[in-house]
């Protein structure tokens, strides 16, 4: 079976905040996608991230650091320029964010993980804990495996799967990374290894035996080809988003 991704809008001048080996990406497959890249800010010249300079795009596709991706935000907002972020780890901030995007009539898509498989298995996730919710003799734990240059742990990706699993199972009532001091702790186990793009596996183990699901990325392309599809999306757009809108999940 072929798919077939459509384009929900045309071809756009897309700014890049963030430029390393995932921004490259994303240029790479905007342009075979025959977009125009406007504006490229990486460490070196974040004096250029202005809302003159963002007026002159569509669209911004942001994958930076926790400590810049808040204030890179604010600036897209008030650009008017609708943003997709992929950055993780701030987001005991994202009720304020969200805030702040609907009150400039904003848009804002979020995700975790742009990975098509990924969201696909994000849902899955959920299935087998509802399916597995009956059955205490089995305890759920993670691992996820990335290269040595993420920052955070557990990933974002982790989270989002932790945050299915305490949604519908009802055995766990938070997520640690730490020693688990109660059955009702769930333990991720976050590994930082090369060359890994990204192994998340959830794993339900009993006496007798065991139940695992696991997603593996081969490399960046995946996440890259949904964070341009997520910007695809956007133009003409205020709100809110996330992959489960793009995807219609």
């Amino acid at each position: 079976m072929k798919i077939i991704l459509i384009r929900e809008s045309c071809y756009m001048k897309i700014a890049l905040i963030g430029y390393g080996k995932m921004g490259k990406e994303i240029e790479q497959i905007s342009l075979g996608r025959g977009h125009t890249v406007v504006l490229k800010i990486d460490i070196d010249n974040q004096h250029d991230l202005t809302v003159d300079n963002l007026s002159k795009a569509d669209v911004a596709i942001e994958f930076t650091t926790p400590a810049t991706a808040i204030r890179n935000y604010r600036i897209c907002f008030k650009a008017g320029v609708p943003v997709v972020s992929g950055t993780t780890g701030w987001l005991e901030q994202k009720p304020l964010i969200e805030k702040e995007c609907l009150a400039s009539n904003g848009c804002f898509f979020y995700a975790s993980n742009f990975s098509l498989g990924v969201n696909l298995f994000f849902e899955l996730n959920k299935v087998l804990s509802r399916m597995m919710k009956p059955f205490q003799q089995y305890d759920v734990a993670m691992t996820e495996i990335h290269h040595t240059q993420k920052l955070d742990a557990p990933s974002g990706t982790a989270i989002t799967l932790a945050e299915g699993i305490l949604s519908e199972n009802g055995s766990k009532k938070s997520w640690t990374i730490e020693s688990p001091k109660s059955n009702e702790e769930l333990y991720i186990q976050p590994v930082r290894k090369d060359p890994y793009p990204g192994l998340h596996t959830v794993k339900y183990d009993s006496e007798v035996d065991y139940i695992e699901i696991t997603h593996n990325a081969y490399s960046r392309k995946g996440f890259a080809l949904g964070a341009v599809l997520a910007a695809e999306f956007c133009p003409g757009k205020n709100g809110i988003f996330n992959m489960s809108d793009l995807l219609k999940l």
